[in-house]
């Protein structure tokens, strides 16, 4: 297995990038491409050799009516775009990652990567375009919840469930109504904040700090207040992330899981099972909340995707289930706590179709639980 993961960190032999055009030729292809991005509103830039540029927007891969990109030309976009550093990296390892300022407003996370012995690159524009709860249909408890003092609060949800996006308006209203230090730690960084009560230091994993853990243990001498921790992917991260919320930090990240109750199970799979009851307990007393979200596309036009949600907030009552090892029956305390702000995926996905927002072949595709949901929808409880 070393032999395997030596060969994949470092090529056989280093790529040939003396291929291209001249010098210039490059970057004026690069900046063509990033502003029909920026202009489109798309999300994501991706370009293949032998392929016309595409962007996402609104989900969705579009064409751009351009020419369609060579190796070569690809090959000196690297060249114009990378450093003599970057280069080094891309020439070893077959991809580099960076961020590159388009203008003072635009910002792309890129990653240039070879593919069958082709280069391509994809990147993210990077936004200070943050919007707020009602634009992004979003319920105001998380409003109540982002004000908290102290605690852990947790997205879970597939990859592009759109996590992201909610906590950066989470903290964004933290940050027009506190004044509090926000350190966020990130892989990559999504969205540009400026500073209004609060104070925001945004630190990129690969740029501003080695790796996740290293940015962690300097945590405690940063002084935040609130904490993005980006995802939890490991023991060390959580870990981490828990000791923060338990010695009087908000702590936010997000962890791949299938529903808000379902998270606990994915979080103790992080830790050796002599662990378990330390961690159950501390997340009993520093929990506070775990937000489950899945985005689904609408029959509005002017509404592409709308997050279906599954909110669980730590209540006296959850606590003690947690304590007790009873978390598979948690989801009987969200179906009756909704006058609290909790609410189960069923119910979400109830309100969405009734509302005309989603279709009901939707929300029956979205559902683990598609007879409830068909009961329910029929008007039986």
């Amino acid at each position: 297995m070393a032999g395997n993961a030596d060969r994949i960190a470092t090529l056989a032999s280093p790529i040939n990038i003396d291929r291209g055009l001249h010098p210039g030729e490059g970057k004026k292809s690069w900046h063509t491409w990033l502003a029909a991005a920026i202009k489109f509103g798309a999300s994501d830039l991706i370009v293949k050799s032998d392929l016309r540029p595409r962007i996402r927007h609104r989900g969705i891969l579009k064409d751009l009516e351009t020419d369609v990109v060579t190796r070569e030309l690809m090959f000196q976009v690297a060249k114009d775009m990378l450093d003599e550093g970057q280069l080094d990296i891309f020439r070893t390892k077959g991809s580099v990652d960076l961020a590159y300022d388009f203008d003072e407003r635009n910002r792309f996370r890129v990653n240039l990567f070879m593919a069958r012995g082709k280069p391509a690159v994809a990147a993210r524009l990077i936004t200070s375009n943050i919007k707020k709860f009602e634009d992004l249909y979003l319920p105001g408890i998380l409003g109540d919840i982002a004000m908290a003092a102290q605690g852990l609060i947790l997205f879970s949800g597939v990859t592009g469930s759109g996590k992201s996006t909610s906590i950066a308006s989470m903290l964004q209203y933290v940050n027009e109504r506190k004044k509090v230090h926000i350190v966020t730690i990130e892989d990559p960084i999504e969205y540009i904040f400026r500073d209004d009560k609060a104070t925001i230091n945004q630190r990129e994993v690969g740029i501003d700090c080695t790796n996740f853990n290293d940015a962690l243990r300097a945590l405690v001498r940063e002084n935040p207040d609130v904490v993005l921790v980006g995802e939890m992917r490991d023991y060390e991260t959580f870990e981490a992330a828990i000791r923060a919320s338990e010695t009087g930090h908000l702590v936010f990240g997000t962890i791949h899981a299938s529903s808000a109750w379902q998270t606990f199970g994915r979080i103790y799979d992080l830790f050796p099972e002599g662990e378990r009851d330390q961690i159950r307990k501390l997340l009993a007393y520093n929990l506070r909340a775990i937000v489950y979200q899945k985005l689904l596309p609408t029959l509005r036009p002017e509404i592409a995707r709308i997050p279906a949600l599954e909110i669980l907030i730590n209540t006296p009552p959850v606590q003690k289930y947690i304590l007790d090892a009873r978390e598979g029956e948690l989801l009987d305390i969200i179906k009756n706590s909704h006058e609290e702000g909790m609410v189960d995926f069923t119910t979400s996905l109830v309100r969405l179709v009734e509302q005309e927002y989603i279709h009901q072949k939707v929300a029956l595709e979205a559902t683990p639980k598609p007879e409830e949901l068909k009961m329910r929808l029929k008007g039986i409880s």
